[in-house]
């Protein structure tokens, strides 16, 4: 098993599109590289420092770090500074934390790529993750629970492993 963290504007949506990966062991959504303290989400609403980001556990052998990262990059808007969508604030910057320094190559090589495609700077920070919170409980899975909120990603890509599989 590995982890990445991934921050792409509202976690709700980015949880539950990395949940449907075969080889996405887990996810769960917080609040990372920011002050070294637990916000509270209106902290972070509050321009706390912190960005909303996924914690993701997935399983190398089933599933890569450059498909994982290819598939994030398909759900957000990569030159974007502190927005996603409608939402707009330092929370929602967008950003690949890893935690092995072995991941940094992968990383690098699939953000090249991408960047090739845009042809413009990427706006994704790409650094060691100093810290990661977990947010409350309401929030884990938020999609799930409450399928009617609101999510920057079009629900399309919801489904889009299934797509994948011709179901």
């Amino acid at each position: 098993m590995k982890t990445i963290y991934l921050a792409g504007g509202c976690f709700w949506g980015m949880q539950k599109f990395l949940d449907q990966f075969e080889g996405v062991r887990e996810t769960e959504v917080g609040y990372a590289n920011g002050p070294d303290r637990a916000p509270s989400y209106r902290e972070v609403c509050d321009n706390s420092g912190h960005a909303e980001t996924v914690r993701v556990a997935y399983d190398e052998t089933v599933l890569s770090l450059s498909e994982l990262l290819r598939f994030y990059f398909q759900v957000i808007d990569p030159v974007s500074v502190n927005r996603q969508g409608m939402d707009a604030g330092v929370q929602y910057r967008t950003g690949i934390y890893y935690t092995e320094e072995s991941q940094l190559p992968e990383i690098e090589a699939v953000y090249r790529e991408i960047e090739k495609q845009v042809k413009k700077p990427l706006a994704v920070e790409v650094k060691p993750l100093e810290n990661f919170f977990s947010a409350e409980l309401y929030h884990q899975k938020y999609l799930d629970k409450n399928p009617g909120g609101y999510c920057h990603i079009p629900t399309r890509y919801f489904h889009l492993a299934e797509q994948n599989r011709g179901e």
